[in-house]
């Protein structure tokens, strides 16, 4: 295993545009291979686990690896990966940031694609950049990503070429090398945030000399400001060889075809002239280091302390023993886990948050990290509690009923992985393959891996978790101590550690008996009637209504076997907020966490342990909304707790108290950075401060209650019109009695969703002069957005309009600041056009930028705008905009959640699946001249409102 895992969140910044999850390092096979395996050869040659063998592997000649993975889910599309066995840890010190360069200069020129055309090649074919071309870096490796919209042969050999002129064929023209330095300078700016530094200095303190603490994959400043296009281009030279290169292909295609392509491009790509070495040594990490504390201050982090000590790596290989191992050792930190989560859900808990785990640092160590988050002021409270019940595990144990949920819970979700087995997602797949490649994980069968747990089911037995946990977790005798917040703690780092020394002596006790609860709410009254029962033309969506008034809409789908989506709509959501109670839905949020009157959130866990039962509660603009995610089996007790919501919500005080936290935090980091300023603040400025659009004051917040938030939810729980929508592999009848028997045996609702007239209305201020807002962030961070008022969505013609209209500015944005500019690593162009407000629409551009290059991306963005006004728009750029959103469109469906979107309130809002029919057509004859027109009509030179973020006490730079 090569990459690191902490038990504190790893965050997005370390792998730059992309982020995959750590896996745990947990278990020791009985034969450990060589702790130096070949690359050129698969995990499966020492590995006992049984492969899928409906994968297919391969190799090169010149030691290139291949997988490749026949998948017709969703139907019709592919997913192409390059993964290149170089990341930041092959760095020189003289190349920090380079194998991040590199990934960057993959789209600016190669032999055969001129540099800035790569991505407008791939434009054309229908593939957008970020959402279905993209790439990314971290310490081990970079990954290329090309999610084909369609199985066409050639595009494939189109995304092949692509990968092999990465691979072997770039050009690093010092000119461009020059313009991309200005683009990986602005994400290095954009991504120096409280948590990057946070992360930084976590690191540099647990783990003082290690290797990979200073190789950041953005690299620095320094070494990206003198980077030459010949120093880049050696690190690509030495790095991009067969041997440390795998392609992967999952997707609608005939694997012979896959392969022939792969062999086709690849085959000539020469050999590393010389063995190549091994990727450094992330470490030394000390094992031993033990006794040291830290205080960290930073006025956006709430209060965590962190106890870390690390042990020797555990040179494990994939095998069936290691992963009976790997179960009770997850089973037991699942435990441990769960238990301090009981605690923080208390009305008035000892910490907000706490976890505890064991984790592999690459090929160097294991640490076991006991993290606890608090309320500010109150981490001494915190240590005392979460090290008492870290303690009371490791000494006396667990209980069957604490084993038996977490057995419950692995056991459905292997068998749901059965059930779906044949419909799983192309991501499920390529997860599966870089697993192997990174982590050496062979890729099983669902049916083989539930089949190996249902066998070993009988032996995790509380004494075996206890043993497996004994031996896993690296005793926290004098740790490591970090705490992290926002003022000192009392007493300082000697307070810390006698706070934790005083926890480590208290006397502990073993833990209570388990309660056994039953689900309380299966009888709901006599099931209700169906009066109204039709079938929807266009999508075949199949449209009831209750005698009650309950409409329910359902679209059976063969497109994930056994899984079912829902969703139940109820009239009010955000229309309750009106000007004198603005924030009456805003502790809705916490809805669900309030439990029910029969159960708290906690009991419910551990009621529907092994069910596939989930869901959310949030207010959208003008509905309550449940969502959630069911299979065949499950769907009646799915629509039992939805019900038991609506009718019995709970409201208790825990949920009050994590609510207040969470509140807390939020202000304290309300100027953390120009982000979170603009989207603080823009509200309030747009509005002319409507109070339902602006942040309140933080008193507001803390006076708001629970009791105050049933008196304004409770007559449309109980009362409001209710629309509800389920799509995916069910039997209609059968749906049909399960919502008869829960929502539609309700007393009588509404009939109709309310109209909302005066709430509907919404201000764009009429000041357009130019807003200064203030960060906290560093002084050399900026934003500006540029936002005009357009109209509402109710002009299905002209809605699309924009939204192509945004995909036409985005490119130019992005094209002008980012490529020929240097000065925006992610401009964006967003169009809303809202179906919610009358009359009421935005239409904005937007980029950060260095402090002292906003006057410059001041200009950039407006005469993105201006030229649109004058100059038509060409039919390359059009053709590049539009083919994408053809493309989504014609993928749309081919996901249950695609469905969802339209069967979720088929009959109150039918214009929807007219809309949606008739969208690729409309899509299609949008002419130039037609956006141009919009341009002149909605986004003139004096009609925008600019909003510029500066850091506190910068004056605003001249032009």
């Amino acid at each position: 295993m090569r990459r690191i895992l902490l038990s504190i969140a790893v965050l997005s910044s370390l792998m730059l545009s992309a982020c995959a999850p750590p896996q745990a390092g947990i278990g020791l096979s009985s034969a450990p291979p060589p702790e130096h395996r070949p690359r050129s050869e698969w995990a499966m040659k020492w590995s006992d686990v049984p492969v899928d063998p409906a994968y297919r592997f391969g190799r090169l000649a010149n030691g290139m690896r291949f997988a490749i993975r026949q998948n017709a889910t969703p139907k019709g599309t592919a997913a192409v990966r390059m993964e290149v066995n170089a990341g930041s840890l092959d760095e020189l010190d003289g190349e920090r940031g380079f194998a991040h360069f590199v990934e960057h200069m993959s789209f600016n020129g190669s032999t055969n694609v001129p540099e800035g055309e790569m991505i407008k090649l791939l434009e054309r074919e229908g593939l957008a950049f970020g959402a279905d071309s993209n790439a990314s870096t971290n310490y081990t490796e970079t990954n290329y990503m090309l999610d084909l919209p369609r199985n066409d042969p050639r595009l494939l050999g189109t995304a092949m070429m692509l990968m092999r002129e990465t691979a072997s064929e770039l050009k690093f023209e010092p000119s461009a090398v020059d313009r991309e330095r200005g683009v990986v300078l602005s994400e290095l700016r954009d991504r120096n945030s409280w948590q990057l530094r946070n992360y930084n200095a976590q690191a540099a303190f647990t783990y003082p000399k290690a290797h990979y603490v200073n190789r950041l994959p953005i690299g620095t400043s320094a070494s990206l400001t003198n980077a030459t296009a010949a120093a880049v281009r050696a690190f690509w030279a030495r790095e991009y060889v067969p041997q440390q290169t795998t392609i992967i292909v999952v997707g609608d295609f005939d694997p012979a075809l896959v392969e022939a392509e792969i062999r086709k491009r690849f085959d000539d790509w020469r050999p590393a002239p010389a063995p190549i070495a091994w990727q450094p040594n992330a470490g030394p990490i000390e094992i031993k280091d033990k006794g040291r504390t830290t205080i960290y201050i930073d006025q956006a982090l709430s209060e965590r302390v962190v106890a870390s000590r690390s042990g020797k790596w555990r040179n494990e290989a994939d095998s069936v023993a290691e992963r009976r191992a790997r179960l009770l050792r997850s089973v037991a930190y699942g435990i441990v886990n769960r238990r301090l989560l009981r605690i923080s859900r208390q009305a008035s808990p000892p910490f907000r948050g706490a976890s505890f785990g064991t984790g592999a640092v690459f090929r160097n160590a294991r640490t076991t990290n006991l993290a606890i988050d608090t309320v500010d002021g109150k981490w001494r409270a915190g240590i005392m509690a979460a090290v008492a019940e870290y303690r009371r595990a490791l000494a006396y144990g667990f209980i069957a009923q604490e084993v038996a949920e977490q057995v419950a819970n692995l056991l459905n979700d292997n068998r749901n992985a059965v059930a779906s087995a044949n419909t799983r997602h192309n991501r499920t797949f390529i997860d599966a393959i870089l697993s192997l490649v990174r982590d050496e994980r062979v890729p099983a069968t669902p049916q083989n891996a539930l089949e190996r747990v249902e066998q070993f089911v009988p032996e995790i037995t509380p004494e075996r978790v206890l043993a497996a946990l004994r031996d896993d977790a690296v005793a926290l005798k004098d740790p490591l101590l970090r705490f992290a917040g926002r003022k000192d703690p009392a007493g300082g780092e000697k307070g810390i550690r006698a706070a934790w020394n005083e926890a480590i002596r208290a006397p502990i006790a073993a833990g209570g008996a388990a309660q056994d609860l039953a689900w309380a709410y299966t009888d709901f009254g006599a099931p209700g009637a169906v009066s109204g029962d039709a079938n929807e033309p266009l999508f075949g969506i199949r449209t009831l209504r209750f005698a009650n008034g309950v409409r329910l809409n359902l679209k059976p789908t063969d497109l994930e076997k056994d899984r079912i989506l829902l969703q139940v709509s109820v009239d009010g959501g955000d229309m309750l907020n009106t000007k004198e109670n603005p924030l009456a839905t805003e502790m809705s949020v916490r809805f669900i966490d309030g439990g029910l009157g029969k159960h708290s959130r906690d009991d419910l866990q551990t009621i529907l342990a092994g069910k596939s039962v989930s869901g959310g509660f949030s207010s959208t603009p003008e509905t309550f909304v449940m969502a959630g995610s069911t299979n065949r089996a499950d769907l009646p007790l799915q629509l039992q707790m939805f019900t038991a919501y609506l009718t019995d919500p709970g409201y208790r005080p825990e949920a009050q108290t994590l609510y207040y936290n969470t509140m807390n935090t939020f202000f304290a980091r309300l100027k953390s950075t120009p982000g979170d300023a603009l989207r603080n603040t823009a509200g309030g400025i747009l509005s002319d401060k409507d109070p339902r659009f602006t942040l309140q004051p933080i008193e507001a917040y803390r006076a708001l209650t629970f009791k105050k938030l049933k008196t304004d939810l409770s007559d449309r729980l109980a009362r409001g019109a209710i629309e509800v929508g389920i799509v995916g592999d069910f039997e209609a009848n059968a749906a049909i009695d399960a919502v008869a028997k829960t929502l539609g045996a309700l007393p009588a609702r509404e009939l109709d969703f309310r109209p909302y007239t005066e709430q509907r209305q919404r201000p764009f201020t009429a000041d357009r002069s130019t807003r200064l807002i203030r960060h906290d962030g560093p002084k050399d961070q900026a934003v500006i957005r540029l936002t005009w008022p357009t109209r509402d969505g109710e002009d299905a013609a002209e809605t699309l309009q924009f939204a192509l209209l945004e995909q036409v500015l985005q490119n130019v944005v992005t094209e002008t600041l980012r490529e020929a500019l240097s000065k925006a690593y992610s401009p964006g162009v967003s169009s809303d056009m809202s179906r919610v407000w009358r009359a009421y629409g935005t239409f904005s551009l937007s980029a950060s930028a260095n402090v002292a290059d906003v006057a410059v991306v001041r200009r950039a963005l407006q005469q993105a705008v201006a030229e649109l006004r004058g100059v038509a728009i060409s039919a390359d750029q059009l053709q590049r905009a539009r083919a994408p959103m053809l493309e989504a469109y014609e993928n749309s469906l081919k996901r249950n959640g695609g469905w969802l979107a339209l069967v979720d309130r088929a009959q109150t809002e039918p214009d929807r699946l007219e809309r949606h029919a008739k969208a690729r057509e409309r899509l299609a004859a949008i002419t130039a001249a037609e956006l141009q027109t919009l341009v002149n009509r909605y986004l003139g030179e004096k009609d925008g409102l600019e909003l510029i973020v500066l850091p506190e006490g910068v004056e605003p730079p001249a032009g």
